[in-house]
Parts: structure tokens; C-alpha cells; sequence
């Protein structure tokens, strides 16, 4: 067995990758986990390895570089994508690699093939791109049958219904990008498609060409094309369509935008001569010709990080080139072994043989160094780190070429007057959701999304609460003396350190949240990556609840003129709605009333019950606001009065009581106590007409005023030697996940994922 031969060294993990590991990639036996953590990293390395033999290698020399590999993976350096831990060695026929891209052509044939291919696909874990640019406008003629088509949209919801049928077997979630060109006759319909909820399993991206762009700086119009006959078919104002785009993006996060042009005159594409980029993989990091893959990895940067003689931090560069070398050879050796779900795209990934090595704790190493994420220092820092990791890997792949052969396309590729090279790609920052989880560092090239925050589990004898810390945070503030259990619950209730008073000077500037830097910086952030990245950069440019459409469309431009290849931004709260369509969880509320056959129904209200009134000023007028408990003291009802019976404005205040004691008295997995928490959240910070107060105490509406009245009466807060005034209640970190029910649920690196129990939907 392969735990009797793996090497004697095992792996620190924490309680939340452990929890991830059993819930999704370790071996399973009549439902039962069979595997350590330690042996799936042995699995992964002998599997992996065995590609060496296929030049030459001895079983000695295959059983060495199985154990280097276990060895980067065990101690955090280094880990391959999802789909290769989960599936390499298992012999369950399932592939490795994250990331295609599948070609939809202009026919019900090739459409409907692509529809299949992707079932496919996501059956064994892989996300899949499409872009529906070659497909006829609606309504176009259909020569064959005299109809008319039904235009790319139609088709992208196909896609989509398609995609909810399959869920990839349970472990992840089948998840898309849709493309459209700019200048296809139905691009408005494509841009507003998701403003009406329904296409869940999609992200969407315009790919914007150069002379759209062009168009857009010289404020003037562009040509539409039709894809089937070649032929312009109107002019559009290229600012308008912007605005459309800015739009949307504001309102729910879609589209992104792809910059077409330039990836297809990058590195990004290295076989020109061959064919087109029309397409990038889910998360938008990694352009893809039709029926390719890429088998991606990443090194935890933050594992690098050394003092040296005079007590400051430094980066060992020897170790990480080590790595990188041994990451670059890992990833190689996946193509040999991965077993491809078509025929197509074996051929395609083994012709090009693109890999994709990215990292990992960027935000932990910029903790560890004292370095802010919003200071031109990172951004060097940041440069100064990829080039380095770009140089290596390039060299490996190059020292790879003199041992197997160049990639077969080489001849046809940029490269061809170069130093002939392995691999077509050998960089891309990807997401790193659940791998950063099982490596303990933070995401990708993101901030961290929270330093603290709650998981709450459901125990026999009540519910559990743990406090999850990030760990470098943690071992800092010990480190620097200012360190507590008070500060640590100060910063589960706020999300960040913003606000506390008492701390040294730096730490606020240093450990900073997502939502705490302005967008400039997080653009600024992608820009440096990608400049020595081959494919992309996976980074969501975070937008706080207030930012206007206007610091959307500066946050595009600013992307485009730096140089990036495509931008994905994500305004705070945009996509709310997510709360409301989590599905029901299977577990049944103890509180809840039951009837006779034990269904759970909505809790009767006694006769009486003891709570407490508030009056507040709102915009509308004087607020009275009752909330009522049962014995035990949990929230059961509310009521809001404003102004006078029988009036509108009295009709919308007891509507919001009603809702919000349905919501409290309704079975449900979560206490009482976290469903007003919600509620808050919801309902806080809502802006109306005519706001009342200042600073602090302003009140922006009702539905604001109700909010702060309800934080008010779950009670301050003492945390730090501070004292946190009850408006500021618990800050939500993000929606609720379907899978654990925790309000973790957030939106990072163009992914959907839960940071409590590694769920996501990419």
C-alpha cells in the first residue's frame, strides 16, 4: 500500500483544511474516509511521477521525484489544482486538469456536441469556457428551415440548465464563462442578461478588441458584425455600450471584460499561426484555444519568508527557485498522466502542452514583511517576485525541452527562433480557494477577505462556536505583544481591526481586509502580476456597497491602461439576493414546532411576551420599534410603527415587522439570534430621498434606522478596552452557503466559495 512506502514526514494542517481534505478530496469506502492527509499527497506524487518513466526514468529514479514532489506538497510549499489532488491516482478514469475551453459553433450539431463535451467535463471536475461569438444573431434567417435563430443568449441558457443537471458528482460545482464579442449584433442582450437573476452557473465577459477600445477613447462608434455573413449590420456609440457594461457590472457583478486583442498578441497565445483566442476558463485567468486545458498549480509564497542576520525580513530566493523548478517539472508530468475526457482535447493540450504555475499567500507574506497591500512597496515587491518566479519557471521548462522535446507546436509558435520550450505557457495566477485552505495561507494574490470570523456548529447539547484567525495575523500579534482574546472577538464582530482603538500604529495599515483598499490598489495589484505571467491573473477587484457605477467604469480603464488582459470587479452587497436562493438545509430546527409526522411548521406565538420599545428618528418620521423575546431570550417578533394608521407609510413599517418575524419564527438551522444578525445586515446602510443626522448618526431610511435599532437591542459589544457602539452589530462576512450554512460565502478571485467549509462553485 502506498502508506507503507511514502516518506516518514507529515504535514501541519489546520482545522479548517482538515475539514476541507474529508469533506471533498480524501479516498472514500462505502462512504467512510480511508485516506490521511499524508497519504493523499503520496497518492498524488507516485501517480504524477509515473510520467517520468515515459523518458527513461528508473523505478529508483521515479520513486526520487515522487518523494520530492510529496515533499513540497507536505510541507505547504506547493499544490496542484483541485481536480489533480482529488482524482490522480484514485484509478477512477477522472482528469486533473481545472480549466477548458470548448468551441461552440454555428450549427445545432456543434452547439449541442459542446453541450455534451461540457456534461463531461464537469462530471470529472473541470470548469469549462465558451464563447458564443460565432453564433448568428437572433433572428437571423436559418437557410436550412426558413426560421429564425434564437441568437446567443438562448443558447448561453442551455448551457446553463445544462450545467445544473450535472453538480460534478457532489465535489464541485459545475461552473462556466460566456463569452461575446464586442461588436456581435445581440452584445446589449448578452450585457443585461444576469440582471434578472436565472443564469446561476455562468460568470459572462465581454471580449472588447482594440478598436473598441479605441473607440471608446476617441468617444466615438464602432461596427457591429454579423458572425455568419461577415457583414456590418449598425453602428453603436462605443461610450454607450461602456455604460451598458459599467451597468450591469454594478448592479451584479457580470460582465467582466476580456481585452481579446491583446491576449491574442501576448504570450497568452503562443500559436498564433494556429488559431484565434476567443475564450477564457470560469474564472477568467486562462485564455484557451477551442479543446484545450491547462493543468495549473501554485507555491505558497508566504512559506519563503526569512530574517536575516539584522532581524529583517527577507524572501529566500534559492528555496523558491527550488520549488519552482520542481513545480515546473510536477505540472509537466500531469499531461503525461492526466487521462483526458476527448479525444479533441488530448491531442490539442499534448500538441501545446500549456501548464500554468501561479501563487499562493501573497496577502500572508505581505503581513509577515509589514508590508501594506495598498503601498507602492508591494506593488515592486510584487513585480520584483514574479519576474523571478517567470525567469525560473521559463529556464525549467527550457531544461525540460532538452531532456523530452520541445512542445510539438513549437515551430508554429512565438517562441520558434527562441530557446526551444517545453511547455506553449508556464504561468497563471489562478484561484486558490480551496487549496490555499488545505496549504493554511491566504488566496491566490488577494487581501484577506476577513482576519477573524465565527463558524457556528450545531451541536446535541446546542450550538458550538468557533473563531477562526488568521494565522499569520495571529502569530504577529503575539509576536508584537498585542495580542488578546478581547481584540480577537473586537475583530469578529467588525470583520477588521478598522476602528479599534489601542493597537500600534502600523497594524491597521498592515493588516488590512479587501473591502479596506481602494480599488486603485487592487488593479494596480493584477497589473504587476500580470506583467510577467504568460496566461493571467485571477483577481476580483473589490468595490465597497457605496462605490457608484462611475468608480466601476475607473476601475475598467485603469485595468486597461495598465495593461491587464481582462478585469473582474465585485461591488460589496451587489449580489444580496444570493441570501434568499440557498436552499433549504436538510437539518431540522430544534426550536421549531412540529405537527403530528414530525414536519417542522412556524412556531405559534404564546399569549404573552416580555420586549422592550425603542423610539427612533428616521426620514420618514418617528419610529417605534417593539421587539419581543421568549423566556428563553431569543428574538421572536418585531413591530415598527411610523406615522398614521391606515397610511402608506405606516402600511410599508408593518409589512418590515411582519417579514421579520415571519423570518424569526420560521424553522430554519440557524438560531434566532443569527437570523436578526442577517436581517441587520440586510437592511443596514439601505439609502433613501432624504437622509436625517450626521456622521455617525445619520440614518439613511427606515429600513437603516430599523437596522440599527435591532443591532441596538442584541447589546453593545466590550472588546479591546473599547466600547462598540451596538449600531456597528456583527459584521457578515458574506452570504450564507448552501452547504454549511455559515454566513462565509464570499466573492474572491472570480469565484464564489465558502471560508468556512471550502464549498465553491468553480
Amino acid at each position: 500500500m502506498l502508506s507503507e512506502t511514502r516518506p516518514a514526514k507529515v504535514g501541519k494542517w489546520t482545522e479548517p483544511a482538515l475539514r476541507v481534505l474529508r469533506e471533498r478530496y480524501l479516498m472514500r469506502e462505502g462512504g467512510e474516509v480511508v485516506e490521511t492527509p499524508e497519504e493523499m499527497c503520496w497518492r498524488v506524487a507516485l501517480s504524477i511521477a509515473a510520467g517520468e518513466a515515459r523518458y527513461g526514468r528508473s523505478e529508483a529514479a521515479v520513486r526520487e521525484v515522487a518523494a520530492a514532489f510529496y515533499d513540497i506538497m507536505i510541507e505547504g510549499y506547493y499544490l496542484p489544482n483541485s481536480p489533480t489532488l482529488m482524482n490522480a491516482g484514485k484509478g477512477n478514469g477522472l482528469q486533473y486538469s481545472a480549466c477548458y475551453v470548448l468551441p461552440v459553433g454555428d450549427s445545432m450539431e456543434e452547439i449541442f456536441d459542446s453541450v455534451k463535451a461540457a456534461a463531461i467535463i464537469h462530471k470529472s471536475g473541470g470548469g469549462t469556457g465558451f464563447a458564443f461569438s460565432r453564433l448568428r444573431p437572433k433572428d437571423d434567417i436559418v437557410a436550412s428551415t426558413g426560421g429564425r435563430a434564437s441568437g446567443p443568449v438562448s443558447f448561453l441558457k442551455v448551457f446553463n440548465s445544462a450545467t445544473e443537471a450535472v453538480k460534478q458528482g457532489g465535489t464541485r460545482r459545475g461552473a462556466n464563462m460566456g463569452i461575446l464579442k464586442v461588436d456581435h449584433p445581440d452584445v446589449l442582450e448578452f450585457i443585461d442578461c444576469k440582471l434578472e437573476g436565472g443564469i446561476t452557473n455562468f460568470n459572462i465577459s465581454v471580449a472588447a478588441t482594440d478598436r473598441f477600445m479605441d473607440a471608446l477613447a476617441a468617444g466615438g462608434e464602432y461596427d457591429l458584425i454579423n458572425p455568419h455573413t461577415g457583414m456590418a449590420t449598425g453602428r453603436l456609440s462605443a461610450k454607450e455600450v461602456f455604460d451598458r457594461i459599467v451597468r450591469a457590472a454594478w448592479r451584479t457583478g457580470d460582465p467582466g471584460m476580456v481585452f481579446i486583442d491583446r491576449i491574442n498578441a501576448s504570450p497568452a497565445n503562443p500559436t498564433p499561426e494556429l488559431g484565434v483566442v476567443e475564450a477564457t476558463n470560469p474564472c477568467g485567468e486562462q485564455p484557451l484555444l477551442p479543446n484545450e486545458a491547462c493543468n495549473l498549480g501554485s507555491l505558497n509564497v508566504s512559506k519563503f519568508a526569512r530574517r536575516n542576520d539584522e532581524g529583517e525580513w527577507t524572501i529566500d530566493w534559492d528555496e523558491m527557485e527550488r520549488v519552482v523548478r520542481l513545480a515546473v517539472r510536477f505540472l509537466d508530468d500531469v499531461i503525461e498522466m492526466n487521462p483526458y475526457p476527448l479525444p479533441e482535447i488530448d491531442a490539442t493540450v499534448k500538441a501545446n502542452r500549456r501548464i500554468g504555475l501561479g501563487i499562493m499567500g501573497w496577502a500572508d507574506l505581505l503581513f509577515t514583511t509589514g508590508i501594506p497591500y495598498d503601498s507602492q512597496e508591494a506593488i515592486e515587491l510584487a513585480d520584483r517576485l514574479m519576474a523571478f518566479v517567470k525567469e525560473k519557471s521559463h529556464d525549467q521548462s527550457a531544461k525540460l525541452a532538452e531532456e523530452r522535446g520541445p512542445f510539438p507546436n513549437w515551430g508554429h509558435s512565438i517562441y520558434k527562433n527562441e530557446r526551444p520550450m517545453r511547455n506553449s505557457t508556464v504561468t497563471t495566477i489562478a484561484p486558490t480557494g480551496t487549496i490555499s485552505m488545505i496549504a493554511g495561507c491566504s488566496s491566490g494574490v488577494e487581501p484577506i477577505f476577513a482576519l477573524a470570523f465565527e463558524h457556528r456548529v450545531k451541536q446535541t447539547d446546542g450550538e458550538r462556536v468557533l473563531t477562526f484567525v488568521n494565522e499569520t495575523f495571529e502569530r504577529i500579534a503575539k509576536a508584537q505583544g498585542f495580542y488578546s482574546d478581547a481584540l480577537m472577538q473586537a475583530i469578529v464582530k467588525r470583520g477588521s481591526l478598522h476602528g479599534i482603538r489601542g493597537l500600534p500604529e502600523h497594524a491597521a495599515q498592515v493588516f488590512k481586509t479587501s473591502h479596506e483598499i481602494a480599488f486603485e490598489w487592487h488593479v494596480r495589484h493584477q497589473a504587476a502580476f500580470q506583467r510577467h505571467t504568460d496566461n493571467g491573473v485571477s483577481k476580483t477587484i473589490n468595490l465597497p456597497n457605496s462605490a457608484s457605477e462611475e468608480d466601476v467604469a475607473r476601475a475598467y480603464r485603469l485595468a486597461w491602461d495598465l495593461g491587464c488582459i481582462g478585469i473582474t470587479v465585485f461591488r460589496d452587497g451587489c449580489k444580496g439576493e444570493q441570501v434568499l436562493n440557498v436552499g433549504v438545509s436538510t437539518k431540522k430546527d430544534k426550536n421549531a414546532a412540529a405537527i403530528p409526522g414530525g414536519q417542522a411548521v412556524i412556531r405559534p406565538r404564546p399569549r404573552s411576551l416580555k420586549g422592550a420599545t425603542y423610539r427612533s428618528e428616521t426620514p420618514i418620521g418617528t419610529a417605534f420599534i417593539t421587539v419581543n423575546e421568549t423566556p428563553d431570550g431569543d428574538p421572536f417578533e418585531v413591530f415598527v410603527q411610523v406615522g398614521k394608521g391606515g397610511s402608506d407609510t405606516m402600511a410599508v413599517a408593518e409589512a418590515l415587522g411582519r417579514l421579520i418575524s415571519l423570518t424569526l419564527r420560521l424553522p430554519s438551522p440557524l438560531t434566532a439570534q443569527r437570523r436578526l444578525e442577517e436581517v441587520i445586515s440586510q437592511l443596514s446602510r439601505i439609502g433613501g430621498g432624504q437622509p436625517t443626522g450626521f456622521g455617525p448618526a445619520k440614518i439613511l431610511s427606515l429600513p437603516d434606522a430599523l437596522a440599527r435599532t435591532l443591532a441596538e437591542h442584541i447589546g453593545e459589544v466590550k472588546a479591546a478596552g473599547d466600547t462598540v457602539a451596538a449600531s456597528e452589530a456583527k459584521k457578515q462576512i458574506g452570504d450564507l452557503c448552501k452547504e454549511c450554512g455559515q454566513a462565509t460565502f464570499i466573492y474572491e478571485e472570480g469565484c464564489k466559495k465558502c471560508l468556512s467549509c471550502g464549498f465553491n462553485e468553480c
